[in-house]
């Protein structure tokens, strides 16, 4: 039997698509890369325990042009958008984003992108990991909707931690301070067009800034906020998962998929599923039906004893953890993420268990690469549960 090296490395080819941002990040000598949206990512720079306290006390960039931009455009993009996505389109205002579901007849999740509305009827969807771009084309082939859907060469980069405000002005001028969360606007920087957006992956005061002509320009944003960085201690990391997991953000491929539904992970909201809004939209009638029956099982916070566990983007954790019922056999779910929180001082994650084992203060046992290690249920998210931290 072959021996099976512990940290294979991955193939760089033509094969595989390039972030317009691979070439800058790749000078700081990423660790490890995963693969999204068809596209190299680096994921891991270094010790992740370090990564993680420079988000929450300084500031990062992170090399986030995987997040993919497909544009709806044309004279009925507004319809068709609000028919592709669970929200009220009305409710979002040119210059806003929304956090969005999109989900399939039967109710499963797509992607749950955030939406930008950068002109009237212009939209972007920033994608999470999946093919949104071909769903939206299928959709909208042979369609009653006068619309035009193309992914365009435009990238973001993302600035996150308590010091991103003081360095965003230091690059765009007091104006960028005004930009209320989940707001956008134009802007730009030594001649490069740019939209800024108050949002991001990390729980933390954030930014994301959109690079038209990415291709093109992507290495000249890199160095130029690079080195306007320098004076706050930026460091370049990847998506901080410890960080992410603590904020109750769900990770698209294991937190939620095509299998799982808005109401099984606790974001059935009327806001984000717009079951009274007048008009249809793809998948309303089977949510609706899920919300009159109930759901099965439900995505939970637990806390998990015993061996410390790692922080979920170093590779400690390639299977989900099976779950079972307190001193049985049975089991009843599945931990989606977890990981070592360096706050709390614990080990924490979210699990998709079984409805009759969703209570808060149930007891659980979970499966880790270290054995069977008791957990219980406990309320998500783990830290700023009202999200106060990234609306300063």
């Amino acid at each position: 039997m072959t021996e099976q090296r512990q940290a294979p490395g991955i193939l760089f080819y033509t094969r595989i698509r390039k972030s317009p941002y691979f070439y800058a990040s790749r000078r700081h000598n990423p660790l490890l890369y995963s693969v999204y949206n068809h596209r190299y990512h680096p994921r891991l720079y270094g010790d992740p325990e370090e990564e993680y306290w420079a988000l929450v006390n300084d500031v990062t960039l992170w090399d986030v042009g995987v997040e993919v931009q497909i544009q709806v455009s044309g004279p009925d993009a507004f319809e068709f958008v609000d028919w592709v996505i669970t929200r009220d389109l009305r409710k979002c205002q040119v210059g806003q984003c929304k956090y969005v579901f999109l989900t399939d007849e039967r109710g499963g999740i797509i992607n749950d992108p955030v939406l930008l509305r950068v002109e009237e009827n212009t939209f972007w969807f920033s994608l999470a990991d999946s093919d949104v771009h071909l769903w939206l084309k299928g959709l909208a082939y042979n369609s009653r909707f006068n619309v035009s859907i193309e992914e365009i060469d435009v990238a973001p980069i993302q600035i996150q931690g308590p010091k991103a405000k003081p360095l965003m002005r230091d690059l765009f001028g007091d104006t960028v301070l005004e930009l209320p969360y989940y707001h956008l606007m134009e802007a730009t920087l030594d001649g490069l067009s740019v939209v800024i957006s108050r949002t991001g992956y990390s729980g933390e005061i954030g930014y994301e800034i959109y690079l038209r002509d990415a291709t093109r320009h992507a290495l000249a944003l890199w160095d130029r906020v690079y080195e306007a960085g320098r004076p706050y201690g930026l460091r370049v990391i990847g998506p901080c998962h410890t960080r992410r997991i603590e904020a109750g953000i769900l990770a698209y491929g294991a937190d939620i998929d095509l299998t799982t539904n808005p109401f099984e992970i606790g974001m059935g909201y009327e806001w984000m599923v717009s079951l009274k809004k007048e008009s249809d939209f793809v998948g309303k009638a089977a949510l609706q039906r899920i919300k009159e029956e109930g759901v099965r099982r439900l995505l939970v916070g637990v806390e998990i004893d015993g061996a410390r566990l790692g922080y979920y983007n170093d590779g400690s954790m390639i299977d989900f953890f099976p779950v079972y019922a307190a001193g049985t056999e049975e089991r009843v779910g599945k931990v989606t993420s977890a990981c070592f929180s360096p706050r709390l001082q614990k080990n924490i994650g979210l699990a998709m268990v079984d409805i009759a084992y969703a209570q808060l203060g149930t007891e659980l046992l979970v499966e880790t690469p270290h054995g069977r290690q008791s957990a219980r249920v406990v309320p998500k998210p783990f830290v700023d549960p009202t999200k106060d931290i990234p609306k300063q």
